[in-house]
Order: structure tokens, then C-alpha cells, then sequence
């Protein structure tokens, strides 16, 4: 089938974008297709539910292995005094001692129990800023003066504030154990808590009230960036090396084959999708959310340009998403999965639920659901032709016959490939002759330029020769003469002061 008959084009209806559940904010496939607030509506109560049981197990598994261990220890000091001590026990004995702090420390980010000092050692006694001196300690420190600096011009409330965020960054360190979805529910609780008494507390309006909260998250997750962007927890990195790969197979996508309105041909348009490119790598570049989300908003911006400019006139929603699946495609983002997941997990909820950063946004996680499901269908072409282009036997850039068809041009005449390919072997061949006898003559003049140097060189001698036996060289003997022997006054000097003689 041709790819130029009866495009539908990639079309999304916008009520496709919105939570599933109707309430108007706009849905995450990370959230099931549900705004941040109904997944945490419809999750938190199974959530607590089971951190309960957790805590429930953990204490108890705790306190039975504690009784062990006290019994173990009593009978072998028993054993010992009376020197009836056997090796089995002591190996027994030895087991139980590292088991113990083991299940504490499996349980320990669930349990309420404060551990034991002789459990955690020193690593109680160490200080915050110490547990994250492997972060960028210019970007921290940064983060740090920005957020303090901010707070001083809200006086009492600002301390207040500065207090609740640093104790919840510094004891987030100390849980490095914990996945990633408990440490994203764990921050946007605090989000929440903080937003609800800086409204209910302090009285600040809605516009105050976000103004401290893009702080406070521009801290927080500056702060916990290296522990939290694409952890070890996660599937992160193998999602990104997995769209990374696809997107690279991908690469004879053209802008026809997606129905994008953008002609690069003209400059401005190819300006604008310059720019959409750039903005969407450096995305990787920033630590905080809202600066990743004001990346993908920015290349928005640029692809609406590259649309209004090659339609001359205003771009519509059905327009947006193929561009911006281009633009992906294009540019194959660095660690786009695990970016997306950072903004998804430690945004601040009510930027991803509206707005033209929300909006953005869910339109990209939408254009990297269809690079990931792409497949014959999505670009209206026969399963055969796909394959090829998918395999690289074909190009779309290149032309294909007179059919236009992908699968006509690999099955075309073995004869007359044959004789293409003979044609381009004879040429060749022709090139490397003429080639070997430019490098004849390039010899041959090299041993003439010798030649003639050579024989320039007797010549020279000769001449030389010659000279020197018409105009011999004649030696005329020394003759002695005085200093200012012109002066005629010399002789009537008294003899210290009379010229001197010597051989000239």
C-alpha cells in the first residue's frame, strides 16, 4: 500500500488527556490515567493499610528473634562456665547475632521501633550534611542560599518553613532503603501537609501559597536530586536504554509518514525545530521539576511556532502531537523514561493536573506511548513495507521507482540490479586505472625534475671552473703601515706620543 493514500493522521481527543475518573485535571499513564489527586484518593487507603501490617510483622518478627537471641546468649554463657560449649552452638550462636540486626534493618523504614544504637552504630551519629556529601555540593549549597533568601522576606513563617524542609530532607537521607514510590509519597505528603498550613497557619493566598511551594520543591528536590533520579529501586534505566533503542529504529520516520504540518524547507520552521530539539535534551540537564517541565513547555512553544509558520495560520491540538512525536523522535532525548518518572514522582501535583505545563507534559507521555506502540497501522503502511523500512532495506529518502512503493523497489528485476551493480563495479574499475596512470606520469616527471637537476648541477661546476682558470687568484705580500701615517706632523712628536707601526 502506498503511504500517501488515506492518511487519518495521529489524532488524541482531548477528553482522552483528562483523568478517567471526570474530574476535570489531566491523567497520567504512570497514574492509570487518573490526576495525581484520585490515585492517591484511590490508593492511599490500601497504602496504609498494608504499611500497618508491615509494622505489625516487622515488630513482631523482631521481638521473637530478640527472645532467640537473649535465650542463645544466656545458654551459651551457661555452656561456657562450664566448659560444655560445642562448636555446633557457637556456629548456631554466630548465625543468630548477624540475623538480628539484618531483620531490623530489612524492617527498619516500616517499623516504628526506634533501633538500638549498638545496631546502627555510628551511622546515628552522623550528621545530614555528611550522608549526602555525594551530591554536587555547589548545586546543594546554591539551593540552600536561593531558599533562605527567600524565606527572610517572609520572616516568622519563612523560619518556620526552612525548619519543616530541612528536617524533611534530612531525615529522607537516612532512608535510602525505601523505593521510590514510597519516597515520592512520602514527599508529596509533605507537599500537601506544608500547602495546607501554609493556607490554614500563615493565611497566605493562593498565589503566595504557590510562590512558597515552587521553593520549597526547587529545595527538596535539590537536595534528595542523587538519591531519588532514577534509582537503583527502579526499572528506570532499562526503560531508558529500551525507548532509547526504539526511537533509534525509528529513524526513517519522515514528517509525511506522521502527517506533521511543519516544512523544514523554510528557515524560520527549521530555526523553530532546531530549538524544539535543544530544549527537549537540555530537559535532562535540570535538577528541578518545574525547570524540566519549563523545557518540555519551551519546545512546545517552538513546535506551535514551526506549525503557525509552515500553515500560515494557528495550530491546532490534532497538528500539535505528531510534531511533537517527530521532535522525539528526532532528538531521542537522554534518560527521557527516567525523567519523565522524576517529574511524575516529586512534581508538585497541582502543576501536572492543569495548566499549559500540565498539559505539555501529558502530551509528551502520550508521544512516547505511540514511539512505544508505533507500529504498520499507526502509519497507515502494509506490515511489509514496515518490516522493510524497520530492517533497514529500504529508506524512505531514497526513491523507490516508479510505484513509489517500498516493496516494488526490493523486488524489482534481479536482472536489472544486476546490471546497476555491474555498471558501478566497471566504474570503478575505470576510476582505479586512471588513477594508476596519473601516478605513471607523476613518476616519470619526478625522475625528469631529478635529471635535470643533476645535469643544472655539472653545469654550475663547470662554469665555476671556468672562471676561476680565465681570473686567477693573485697573492700580494704584507706591507706594513702607521696609524694616521697622512698626518705630516707626526715627526715633530716627542717619541711616547709618534704613531705606531704594525702589519697591516
Amino acid at each position: 500500500m502506498s503511504s500517501h493514500t488515506q492518511r487519518r493522521g495521529i489524532h488524541v481527543d482531548q477528553a482522552e488527556l483528562l483523568c478517567r475518573k471526570g474530574c476535570g485535571y489531566y491523567g497520567n499513564a504512570a497514574w492509570q490515567g487518573l490526576c495525581s489527586k484520585c490515585w492517591r484518593e484511590e490508593n492511599q487507603p490500601s497504602h496504609m493499610k498494608q504499611i500497618q501490617e508491615d509494622r505489625k510483622l516487622a515488630e513482631r518478627l523482631q521481638r521473637e528473634e530478640e527472645e532467640a537471641y537473649a535465650s542463645i546468649q544466656q545458654g551459651a554463657h551457661s555452656q561456657l562456665s562450664s566448659s560444655l560449649f560445642g562448636k555446633s552452638d557457637e556456629k548456631r550462636t554466630n548465625q543468630i547475632t548477624r540475623r538480628v540486626p539484618t531483620v531490623k534493618k530489612l524492617f527498619s523504614p516500616s517499623s516504628k521501633t526506634t533501633p538500638k544504637k549498638d545496631v546502627t552504630g555510628p551511622e546515628v551519629q552522623t550528621s545530614p550534611s555528611s550522608s549526602s556529601s555525594h551530591q554536587p555540593a555547589v548545586e546543594t549549597d546554591r539551593a540552600t542560599r536561593d531558599f533562605i533568601d527567600f524565606l527572610r522576606t517572609l520572616h516568622k513563617p519563612g523560619r518556620e518553613i526552612f525548619k519543616q524542609s530541612r528536617a524533611f530532607t534530612e531525615s529522607m537521607v537516612y532512608k535510602r532503603g525505601l523505593g521510590a514510590q514510597e519516597i515520592s509519597e512520602r514527599v508529596q505528603d509533605f507537599y500537601q501537609n506544608l500547602s495546607d498550613n501554609l493556607q490554614t497557619v500563615f493565611k497566605g493566598s493562593p498565589e503566595q501559597v504557590e510562590t512558597v511551594m515552587d521553593e520549597v520543591e526547587k529545595y527538596v528536590t535539590t537536595r534528595l536530586y542523587e538519591g531519588v533520579f532514577c534509582p537503583d529501586s527502579t526499572n528506570d534505566e532499562k526503560e531508558d536504554l529500551a525507548i532509547q533503542k526504539r526511537i533509534r529504529e525509528l529513524h526513517w520516520v519522515t514528517t509525511e509518514m506522521l502527517c506533521a504540518p511543519v516544512n523544514a524547507e523554510l528557515p524560520k520552521v527549521s530555526d523553530s525545530v532546531e530549538k524544539a530539539v535543544t530544549e527537549i535534551i537540555e530537559m535532562d540537564a535540570k535538577r528541578v521539576p518545574k525547570d524540566k517541565l519549563g523545557c518540555i513547555t519551551r519546545c512546545s512553544k517552538h513546535i506551535f511556532s514551526a506549525i503557525k509558520t509552515s500553515k500560515s495560520e494557528a495550530a491546532s491540538a490534532d497538528d500539535f502531537l505528531p510534531t511533537l512525536i517527530h521532535i522525539v523522535l528526532r532528538a531521542n532525548p537522554p534518560r527521557l523514561r527516567s525523567n519523565i518518572q522524576y517529574i511524575t514522582r516529586f512534581c508538585i501535583p497541582s502543576r501536572l493536573m492543569s495548566g499549559e505545563d500540565g498539559y505539555y507534559f501529558t502530551n509528551l507521555c502520550c508521544a512516547v506511548t505511540f514511539i512505544e506502540k508505533l507500529n504498520a497501522q499507526s502509519l497507515n503502511l502494509s506490515s511489509e513495507d514496515f518490516e522493510l523500512y524497520m530492517s533497514g532495506q529500504v529508506s524512505p529518502q531514497r526513491p523507490h521507482g516508479s510505484g513509489g512503493s517500498p516493496r516494488s523497489a526490493l523486488q524489482a528485476e534481479p536482472s536489472t540490479r544486476g546490471d546497476a551493480s555491474v555498471a558501478q563495479l566497471s566504474q570503478r574499475m575505470d576510476l582505479l586505472s586512471g588513477l594508476g596512470v596519473r601516478q605513471d606520469r607523476v613518476l616519470e616527471g619526478a625522475r625528469r625534475l631529478e635529471a635535470d637537476l643533476i645535469e643544472w648541477t655539472d653545469g654550475v661546476e663547470h662554469s665555476v671552473q671556468d672562471v676561476l682558470e680565465k681570473l686567477p687568484l693573485e697573492t700580494r705580500p704584507d706591507a706594513t703601515s702607521a696609524l694616521d701615517s697622512d698626518n705630516v706632523d707626526n715627526e715633530g712628536l716627542p717619541p711616547p706620543l709618534q704613531p705606531q707601526v704594525f702589519a697591516g
